[in-house]
């Protein structure tokens, strides 16, 4: 959309011949904003509800700078995932505005009010063990950055499946789980076994050799005899948030 349509569609608005609902319509297909490494979708979140999130991994801090400084100019909630420490700190001596958090291993800035009651719950991430951690945290911020209320539980794997089972309550508490675990990746078929709620499971890739990099946990979640329990990709804590995103709001 060009500036001169986008000034006659708010002059259509404004004439009364075309509706609000029309023009938000309208605006959702808006094309993005071209810049030299990459193409930024601005409305993303007027189409899908989830803003533009920046890939931090195999970019150069420059283009994650440049990114986000555009980003950062329309005033939205702001992410960048898998971003290692170093890279990070060339992108916020550029963008001082931003805020790394080294555990999830993402760059944020512009982080929303938490409104509970705009959400069924709170999303409770759980996860099998400490090297889980960094997937488990990417999710955590991720349904943070979307406004959810999160919860943490960590460490309760089923070597040590007493640890899980004297959460019993906080787990019933919770709306949607997000359980991430790498290893034969058992822990979210006994949560699916134990709850009543929607489990996203997220296979890591933590693990000795014949884990393959988390294929081992992935096809075991993926065979999960527990029903109900939905499987993201590797690694992937942002996507296991936006599905548990899409599951607890409510607008």
């Amino acid at each position: 959309m060009e500036k001169q349509d986008l000034a006659q569609l708010l002059a259509e608005v404004a004439a009364g011949r075309c509706s609000v609902e029309q023009a938000v319509d309208a605006l959702k297909h808006w094309p993005g904003e071209k810049l030299g490494c990459a193409h930024l979708d601005h409305q993303r979140r007027l189409r899908t509800g989830i803003p533009e999130v920046v890939f931090g991994e195999g970019k150069s801090a420059e283009q994650v700078a440049l990114i986000m400084q555009r980003m950062l100019a329309h005033r939205e909630t702001v992410l960048a995932t898998r971003v290692d420490a170093a890279k990070a700190a060339a992108v916020t001596d550029l963008l001082p505005e931003l805020t790394y958090f080294p555990a999830a291993r993402m760059l944020a800035a512009n982080l929303p009010e938490i409104n509970p009651q705009r959400c069924r719950g709170t999303i409770l991430v759980v996860s099998a063990g400490t090297s889980d951690e960094p997937v488990a945290e990417e999710a955590a911020l991720t349904a943070t950055a979307l406004a959810h209320p999160v919860s943490r539980l960590y460490d309760v794997g089923v070597a040590g499946i007493h640890r899980l089972l004297g959460q019993r309550q906080v787990m019933e508490e919770a709306s949607v789980l997000i359980v991430v675990a790498g290893m034969e990746g058992a822990l979210p078929s006994v949560v699916g076994g134990l709850v009543s709620k929607p489990v996203i499971a997220v296979p890591t890739s933590v693990g000795y050799g014949t884990g393959f990099g988390g294929i081992a946990a992935l096809l075991g979640m993926l065979n999960s005899c527990a029903p109900g329990v939905t499987v993201v990709n590797i690694d992937n804590g942002f996507g296991a948030a936006c599905a548990a995103h899409a599951i607890n709001g409510r607008g």
